[in-house]
């Protein structure tokens, strides 16, 4: 009785419904699926996967099936048990073969586990998907070889069942109970390669039917200990952040091959994109923009114990979304030696720095110790692009735009006519890029003074005359 009223706990926080259906080698299909990370809870019954760091067995025999439990977790027990006619009857009622629980695992994958021969031919003659894989990448195939059960393996082998390769993550748990929060089933995510993608860039998914950015680790990468090192300190950071003017973190999965980090997706691309079609911007957008890119920044630079230095920001790495909104991206990134707490410098130059991005401030740049500053000095050269409507020295190579500013100290002239934006905004600008970096102002001060501009700009009118030309 008391293995019964367990049982019934545990199933009481279970998936009642969903199928899974395998479209790709990433790719797959899922119907009515629910947010796993809202569940706690699995069918753990018997034998496990033969992937499931801890295995338990049972002596399930002796039970009868409690009361009150929901379709999906009624199918896995009687699977469970071996019960050919109550999986049948079950089947017939309606209840969907390819059901699961939290774990991805069907029927199949129980019955293979525990060796019942009827009941996985009962199965695959109801068309269950054979080659379902569970939250450990296991099939029904893989775990009935684990366990010896011979018979019911030539079945499924004789029916085109699949035994996936294996491999341990370099961030799997020993414990399921030790997965994150954040860890996100790989079923759930339907993955289209392509052609365009980059090494390390985010390309286009859905998960559970809404599109989002997912970056996968090469297969080369699980093996290298500094791309996983760079993976771990991105998503450390990604993990922990939460603002409107920041990229959201929707989860990763790093418990599978191959790992990855899934963010929302923008379907209105990047401000670099932005810039390109649209040119110079109106100065109330400009300032707009200006004020959503200083409140991410600020947010990120306030964070705490340990402030976040973006080192890269640019208009690539500044998602524009439906609503108009902007958020900054591709922080964690770049990984830092901390000098001090608000001091620090590259621990790998060569590799992480693109000297051909002219955002780069001069002490990165030079491979210098360095502090938040630099995030303000590219915050000025993005604020200038919005104003100008063209990158700084154009149309020099960024390459050649990077040497005049960190090298030998210059910056490009202002050609937009003072009269058609405020002045105090080129103050901004120039002390935001200044060559000393005590000089330039923080994105707190930066903010109050965008404010300032904004309010002064709308009391005097300067919307309606002196900014309705020429960018109307």
């Amino acid at each position: 009785m008391e293995i019964a009223v367990q049982l019934t706990r545990v199933i009481s926080r279970q998936f009642s419904t969903g199928s899974v259906r395998m479209s790709g080698r990433f790719s797959f299909k899922r119907q009515n699926s629910l947010d796993p990370r809202r569940n706690a809870r699995r069918f753990n019954f018997g034998r496990q996967s033969s992937l499931d760091p801890i295995r338990h067995s049972g002596a399930q025999d002796e039970l009868s099936v409690p009361e009150n439990l929901d379709s999906t977790m009624q199918l896995l027990f009687m699977a469970c048990r071996g019960d050919v006619k109550g999986v049948q009857d079950l089947l017939d009622d309606g209840i969907d073969v390819n059901s699961i629980d939290l774990d991805g695992r069907t029927a199949l994958h129980i019955a293979a586990c525990e060796g019942h021969l009827e009941v996985v031919k009962l199965l695959v003659n109801r068309r269950v998907n054979i080659n379902a894989r569970d939250r450990w990448g296991s099939t029904a195939a893989a775990d009935a070889k684990y366990y010896g059960n011979v018979e019911v393996y030539n079945t499924l082998k004789a029916h085109g069942a699949k035994i996936p390769k294996f491999g341990k993550t370099p961030m799997a748990v020993a414990n399921p109970r030790e997965v994150p929060e954040y860890e996100l089933n790989p079923l759930e995510l339907q993955i289209r390669r392509s052609d365009g993608i980059t090494k390390g860039t985010y390309q286009v998914a859905k998960w559970n039917g809404t599109k989002v950015a997912v970056k996968i680790l090469d297969k080369d990468s699980h093996s290298d200990p500094e791309s996983i090192n760079a993976f771990k300190h991105e998503l450390t950071l990604l993990e922990k952040v939460r603002h409107p003017n920041v990229v959201q973190f929707v989860g990763a999965v790093t418990q599978n091959l191959p790992m990855m980090i899934v963010s929302e997706y923008h379907s209105k691309g990047d401000l670099g994109n932005y810039l390109q079609k649209k040119g110079r911007l109106s100065p109330s957008r400009a300032l707009k923009f200006a004020l959503d890119i200083a409140r991410g920044m600020n947010y990120l630079h306030e964070c705490k114990p340990d402030p976040i230095f973006h080192c890269d920001l640019k208009p690539k790495n500044i998602l524009l979304d439906s609503g108009g909104l902007l958020k900054v991206s591709g922080f964690g990134l770049i990984r830092l030696s901390k000098v001090s707490p608000d001091r620090a410098k590259l621990l790998q130059p060569d590799a992480q720095i693109d000297c051909s991005s002219l955002y780069v401030a001069p002490e990165v740049y030079k491979n210098e110790i360095f502090d938040r500053s630099v995030d303000a000095y590219s915050f000025g050269l993005i604020l200038y692009e919005m104003v100008e409507g063209v990158q700084p020295f154009h149309p020099r190579s960024p390459e050649d735009a990077s040497k005049l500013m960190c090298l030998e100290g210059k910056r490009p002239t202002f050609k937009t006519k003072s009269k058609y934006y405020p002045p105090d905004l080129k103050e901004v600008i120039e002390e935001c890029w200044h060559p000393e970096s005590v000089v330039r102002p923080t994105f707190s001060e930066i903010i109050v003074r965008l404010d300032r501009i904004f309010a002064n700009c709308s009391n005097h009118g300067w919307w309606k005359d002196t900014f309705k030309l020429p960018w109307t």
